[in-house]
């Protein structure tokens, strides 16, 4: 039977988190504004690996469908790569399939970040990312079929497991060299929820002018959207404190 959501008077959002680290979902809730509810599972991604991304969409469907059967809003399946490496056709059939098959919304993470972009009116992007080798050439097509020019796609060399440790100085300063690569670049990207750098986001706004969609802030911007509510954030970017 469903749980008695009644008192979430704004919303209730079912949400299916990727991996087990802490972090990304604490400040998920703590930007969404009071009287928006939110019922969290997990799939346990741990390794990071393209394998392990492509084989997780199944147990995801299974999660949205569990959150489905509770009569939430809205189902957000968090974690860019898993549909980011359907390309960007294939995540629009999966998720019109999956709202047909439960009659509930669906937004994707890689759904919240391309929405972020365009209303930002950013065209031409680099993106910064945790991963290596290939799988970034596969985010970058994934914008790409999506109609964004990107310059550059690049990951900090770090491990998946570790990257909730890198600092926000770290980010800015690798964000920062591979923007005066690309200066003509209308934005900053950065793909995943796992590091723990929300101040940079100002910071590089600040000094490069250029707006900066981080996953975080484009996720509680899209679910107030799809919510109707509007609860503006001021110290993490324009998005946040916008709300355009």
């Amino acid at each position: 039977m469903p749980y008695d959501i009644s008192n979430s008077w704004r919303g209730v959002v079912g949400t299916i988190k990727p991996t087990h680290r802490p972090g990304s979902l604490e400040e998920f809730i703590r930007f969404l504004p009071e009287g928006i509810g939110v019922i969290p599972v997990v799939l346990g991604i741990k390794e990071g690996t393209e394998k392990e991304f492509l084989d997780s969409m199944e147990p995801m469907k299974e999660k949205v469908a569990e959150l489905a059967k509770l009569n939430v809003d809205l189902i957000f399946p968090q974690g860019a790569p898993p549909f980011m490496l359907r390309g960007y056709r294939g995540e629009e059939a999966i998720v019109r399939s999956l709202e047909e098959k439960h009659g509930i919304p669906i937004v994707t993470s890689g759904m919240t970040q391309v929405e972020a972009l365009r209303v930002l009116g950013i065209k031409r992007m680099i993106g910064i990312t945790y991963f290596q080798g290939e799988l970034n050439q596969k985010f970058a097509q994934y914008f790409t079929d999506a109609g964004f020019e990107v310059l550059g796609m690049e990951g900090i060399p770090v491990a998946f497991t570790e990257a909730g440790r890198l600092s926000y100085q770290e980010v800015y300063a690798f964000s920062k060299k591979l923007y005066l690569k690309h200066k003509n670049a209308q934005g900053i990207y950065m793909l995943g929820g796992a590091w723990r750098i929300l101040e940079v986001i100002q910071l590089l706004e600040q000094d490069l002018r250029i707006p900066v969609v981080h996953s975080t802030p484009a996720k509680v911007w899209a679910i107030e959207k799809r919510l109707y509510v509007r609860q503006p954030v001021k110290g993490y970017g324009r998005l946040l404190e916008e709300m355009p």
